[in-house]
Parts: structure tokens; sequence; C-alpha cells
């Protein structure tokens, strides 16, 4: 198929709102792709190539556009995937002018429009609604299969890219394989927020509330003496948490998945700051050292997998019997399952006092959503706070001279793939996390105009905000009230950061509590 056909299709669905026009063109789109060319195809459309980040910054791709475009399409999508895979592959001395040359090359055959959508793809900039959801829609009906079932065949293989080419071949057929695997990530199941404990069991009744608590996500996959632990995202961490692959080995089990959290703890048992925790995951690490200086603790809170058997489909009542018959209490997040507010709010205030950040609370009848905010799980907090994405950052002034300050922060719109800006803050950060983030903001540098460097949509911050108000100014139509920085997640990927929906929601809520109160 040649790239421009592609590109085309990526701007028809941008230039739509309604999912079933967007869902149609894609199927359409997909089923005229060779089965080669599948996963390439995906990648594009999700605006994440398979080759992952290449290290082109927009100064690049500026001078490689800076050549008069081709007249006529000659590119298909195996030319750019080849090209990316030699551009990827120029290390070591002299390869950045080689990277250059490979650049200027592959531009200079693609036509204007071509080149636009190139850049924006390699920036990480697409915007064209075609991010999961309505791909994966688009996946099953060109395979004529229910999405929810290549959903739970995506959610298992860790990305769409892995089960789209075996749906589009096969149809239902092809999704067996993708089963669990032991040792291989699985997506983590995520939450939602309730606005206290009465709105989570308002919504939820009988629940199981655990201790929320500010560490690192961990997934813990257990087969015979191996043992692996994952990020949420992915990531291979298990050199980095030996004492984590010390207790699991230890558990009466031959294989398992769990999914829970590892944080670092003071000595008289309260939490260090999620960012003193996230010391144990850096680049470069000295691991027995850090080891002894910040300890982790293993607290899990479900069972994914046990002994041939999985359990993502059984009831969160079953899931947690399991795992209160393999894990050790001390090993297992803090729990308690009621109906009555008391008892819930109780509960509440024995997190807060023990330094946590407030409950989840777990629907006992709910499968595991992996991969998904689902409604059977709710975080109850006592300041609210959102994960958000940063799209921009200004360079600051004053005390504030040479760092990289002020960010503009947006929420995830899954109708349009893209992000709604919902206003800026500097307040919270400290000097460390000022430097942190102007290194880690000028890497995802895209352009820049005077003080405002706009950046690739990938880092999540987590905000705390006292309300959510009206906006003429800021185009969701509502922003942030006293919006302030607690967190820096680069554990989490901007497709986990909360949506538009749930903001308009929380403004809804506060609404409707304000005319109750009047």
């Amino acid at each position: 198929m040649e790239l421009l056909e592609l590109v085309l299709t990526s701007a028809a669905v941008a230039a739509t709102r309604a999912r079933g026009e967007k869902q149609a063109a894609l199927a359409a789109l997909l089923r005229r792709l060779a089965q080669d060319e599948v996963e390439i195809a995906i990648g594009f459309l999700e605006g994440a190539p398979r080759q992952g980040r290449i290290g082109v910054g927009w100064r690049a791709l500026e001078s490689a556009r800076a050549a008069p475009a081709a007249s006529n399409a000659s590119l298909s999508l195996r030319d750019v995937d080849l090209a990316l895979d030699a551009f990827a592959a120029l290390r070591g001395p002299g390869s950045a002018a080689r990277r250059e040359q490979a650049l200027a090359i592959l531009f200079a055959s693609a036509t204007a429009r071509e080149q636009d959508f190139l850049t924006r793809l390699l920036l990480g900039e697409l915007r064209q609604g075609a991010l999961q959801g309505v791909l994966l829609e688009a996946v099953a009906k060109a395979a004529e299969i229910p999405a929810a079932q290549l959903r739970a065949a995506a959610m298992r293989a860790g990305s769409l890219r892995a089960v789209a080419g075996a749906a589009l071949a096969s149809g239902a057929a092809g999704l067996t394989r993708f089963a669990l695997r032991v040792m291989t990530p699985l997506q983590p199941m995520l939450a939602q927020t309730a606005d206290d404990v009465c709105d989570a069991l308002a919504r939820l009744g009988r629940a199981a509330f655990e201790w929320k608590l500010d560490g690192a996500r961990v997934q813990l996959h257990r087969e015979g003496d191996a043992v692996r632990v994952f990020t949420r995202r992915g990531n291979d961490v298990t050199a980095a948490v030996p004492e984590l692959v010390e207790r699991a080995l230890a558990l009466p089990v031959r294989a398992a998945v769990f999914d829970g959290e590892a944080i670092a703890l003071r000595a008289d048992g309260r939490p260090h700051p999620f960012q003193v925790t996230m010391r144990r995951f850096g680049r470069r690490l000295d691991v027995e050292a850090l080891r002894r200086e910040l300890p982790l603790s293993m607290q899990l809170f479900d069972c994914l997998h046990l002994d041939g058997t999985d359990w993502l489909d059984r009831p969160a009542r079953e899931r947690f019997d399991a795992l209160a018959a393999c894990v050790p209490e001390s090993l297992r997040v803090t729990r308690r399952v009621t109906d009555e507010f008391a008892e819930a709010e109780a509960f509440f205030e024995s997190a807060l006092a023990a330094g946590h950040e407030g409950l989840m609370a777990k629907s006992l009848d709910t499968p595991y959503e992996a991969g998904r905010r689902g409604a059977g799980w709710l975080k109850v907090k006592r300041v609210a706070t959102l994960d958000l994405v940063v799209l921009a950052v200004e360079w600051g002034t004053g005390r504030r001279q040479g760092w990289l300050s002020n960010l503009h922060l947006g929420a995830r719109d899954p109708v349009s793939g893209g992000f709604v800006m919902l206003g800026k803050t500097f307040k919270g950060l400290t000097d460390a996390m000022l430097a942190w983030q102007t290194e880690e903001l000028q890497r995802l540098a895209v352009s820049q105009e005077g003080p405002v460097v706009h950046v690739r949509p990938e880092l999540v911050v987590e905000v705390a905000f006292d309300g959510v108000q009206a906006s003429l100014y800021y185009p969701g139509g509502v922003a942030l009230r006293f919006a302030r920085v607690k967190a820096h997640r680069p554990d989490k990927r901007a497709e986990e950061a909360d949506t538009i929906e749930t903001v308009r929601s929380i403004f809804a809520r506060s609404h409707e509590s304000e005319a109750v109160e009047s």
C-alpha cells in the first residue's frame, strides 16, 4: 500500500468527530492491507511506529523538509518502515551526519502531505483520532469479530499491533494464541475517581477498600525458579528490585502473576514520597547501595494467574481469595470489605494517618479489566488529583530563570485522539522537580514560540486542585482551580491520563451539590 493512501485516510479520520465514520474509514483501509503491512499500518495509525523512539528532533526534521517535496507519491508503507529501521540502526561516531542524510533522502521522496504526516509521526504529534479505542473497533469491524473479543486479546498481548495481523488474517480463530502468558507483561487495570467514601459506596455497594499507596505499580511474574518484575509500562525492572525477587521465590507457588505496589518506607513504617521510591528504578543504578538506603516493601493486591489457571475473568472476590491463599498478610495491601459508611470512613482515616494517599474502592464482582479504566475500581483521596499530560512548558523568569517551569496541562480526549488544555501551573514544583522536568521536557521538545516550548505529549503529571470551574478561555469549557503539581509520573503512559469527560463530570457533580445545598 502507498503511504499516501494511509495519510489521506488519517486526514479523513481527523476531520470527523463521528465515531462510526472513523471506524468505517479505518476498517476500509485495513481490509486493503497486505498481511505484512498490518503491523506497520497499525503503528502509523496509532502514532507509534514499531521502531519506537528513534531520536529525531524537530530541528533535524525542519532541516530535512528544507528541500522541495516530491511532486508524485511513490513511497510505500514498507519503504518507510525499512527507512525507519535503517535510521534506528545508525549509532556511533559520525552517526549524526548519517542520520541527517538518511532523513533527507526519505523526505525528498515524500510529497508535501506525506512529509507533514511523517513529521508529526516522528515527533509523536500525530492527532488523528485513531488512538487505540477507535482503531481497535475498526480492526474488529474489518476482521468481523466482536470488539470485546479483540480487546481482551490485545490486553493480554500487551498491544494492538500484536493481535491485529492475526485477527485480519484468521478472524476469531487467530486470537486463540493470545492468552495470558506468564513472564510476559499484561496491561494493568486502572481506576476512575470517586468524590469521597460515600460516593464510592453509592456506586459500588459492598466493596473492598484498600489503602492507596503512592508507590510504583509492579506486576510480578514467577515461573518455577524464575521471576520477572515489570512496571506499569511493561518495562522489565527485575535487576533493580532483588528483594522483590527473593520474596516472590519464597511464595508456595509454581507459576503466578500478581499485581501490586513496590514502595519505600521509612523506619517508622510511613511511606517516602513517590519520587524517592522511583529512585530505585532510575537509569543508572548501584542496586546494592540503593537497596541498603531505600529497601522496598512489596504490597500485592490482585492475583491474575496461579499454577496454570487464569483468574482475569473471575470476580474480584475470588481473585482476592486466591491471593490470600498463597501470599502472607505482610505482603498484601491492607484491605477492608464493607458496605457501612462509618467503617469505610474510619478505614479511610486510618490510611491517611499512616501517611498514605487515601483508598482504592473495588467492586467484588468485576473481572480484571486489563488496560482499561474500569468502573469497578475507584480511587478516593482527601485532595482531588488528576493525571494530566504536559502539552507545552514555558521558560521561567526571576528565580526560575534557566528552568522550564510553567506547565501547560491537558486531559485526554478519546473522541479526537488528542488532548484538551485545562490550564497552566508552576505551583508545587521543588528545585529538584524543576531540574528534572527541564531535562526531560527538552528531550520531548518539538518546537518553540518565544518562551513557550511545545513538547511531545508523553509526560504525565499528577495534579492536585481545589475544584473545576467553567471557562470561556480553554477549548474544553472547563479549567482547574488552584492547580499544583503533586508529582511527575514517568511510570504512566499518556494513554492512561484522565479524560476530559472525567473533568467535566467532576464539574457537573460539584454544581449538582451546590444546587442541593442552596
